[in-house]
């Protein structure tokens, strides 16, 4: 079984909370639209971005409904499921309520509590999860900085191959580019490799990544479109400059309290998702003022997402 590989920009969209951090699911509708009119192919919902493991099962099927809903006209935009990871009797049902909505595939990380102890055993696991919905594409997610499970990709495609049918592909959220290429040379490219690190897209592309799953393709896809535009036209200078404009963006998020500071960004460009839940730190009123001082400095407006049914903040 071999599934069309996927391309372009996916973004991980923020899950949209009411400020008494309750689903605010009615902002989806209008989410989607700024995702699809900045030039995003598909949306990896409930991941690291999405706050997954800080959300119930429950509520991660009323998430995925609303995608679903959002996008079900589209058949060019994917929406892809993150399951989770630790739980493998929810990771099931979820991927079980995902097939029955309709979603495009869906994705499975690592146990990350009880972590697994070989390759071998994380491949029994993704076989449990996949074997549930046959039919439907089924992705590894792979990021060690968060579940400190770090085998080479390359060895559990080698464990999976002809082993799980659905089977297609990895997110790889990691920097290990050895691995990351061999990767997309194995069984004659036959796995999808979706590039997770936004920061060196750039060098993922010259490796021949054609896809990307990734947060700041939520509030600034242009740069990126414009960013592999460049790369494909031979413009690598372009490229390069490209690529440290949002270095420079992404490193605010660091320097204004990490992954919490998207929903910031996403606000300046007319979605408001709300905060984060505990245990993520939220910035202050005072520092969001100072954030949007250093964004506009960047010169944010000119490579920002946008869409003329959104009014940024």
């Amino acid at each position: 079984m071999r599934f069309e590989h996927l391309q372009g920009l996916i973004a991980a969209p923020f899950t949209p909370m009411h400020p008494d951090g309750t689903l605010h699911l009615e902002v989806i509708p209008a989410y989607y639209s700024l995702l699809k009119a900045n030039g995003n192919t598909g949306a990896f919902i409930c991941g690291s971005t999405g706050e997954g493991v800080s959300l119930t099962t429950a509520e991660k099927k009323k998430v995925a409904e609303a995608w679903a809903a959002a996008t079900a006209h589209d058949n060019d935009f994917a929406v892809m499921l993150l399951v989770g990871g630790t739980c493998l009797q929810d990771a099931i049902e979820l991927a079980q309520h995902a097939q029955s909505i309709n979603l495009h595939a869906v994705s499975f990380t690592a146990p990350s509590y009880f972590k697994p102890a070989s390759v071998q055993v994380l491949a029994a696991c993704c076989k449990a999860v996949a074997d549930a919905v046959p039919e439907m594409p089924f992705y590894y997610y792979h990021i060690p900085v968060l579940t400190g499970v770090g085998f080479p990709m390359l060895d559990l495609l080698a464990e999976v191959d002809g082993k799980i049918p659905n089977f297609a592909g990895v997110k790889y959220t990691h920097e290990d580019f050895m691995d990351f290429l061999s990767c997309l040379h194995f069984g004659e490219g036959r796995y999808d490799m979706l590039w997770g690190r936004d920061e060196n897209l750039l060098s993922a592309l010259v490796l021949g990544a054609k896809g990307g799953v990734g947060s700041t393709y939520n509030y600034a896809a242009p740069l990126y479109t414009a960013l592999i535009q460049a790369y494909q036209q031979g413009d690598m200078e372009k490229a390069r400059n490209l690529q440290q404009k949002a270095i420079d963006m992404i490193r605010l998020l660091g320097e204004y309290g990490g992954i919490a500071t998207g929903k910031a960004y996403m606000k300046l460009v007319g979605v408001d998702c709300g905060e984060f839940r505990l245990p993520v730190r939220n910035m202050s009123p005072a520092l969001f003022q100072s954030f949007k001082e250093e964004v506009a400095a960047l010169g944010f407006r000119d490579f920002c997402s946008r869409s003329s049914e959104l009014k940024p903040a």
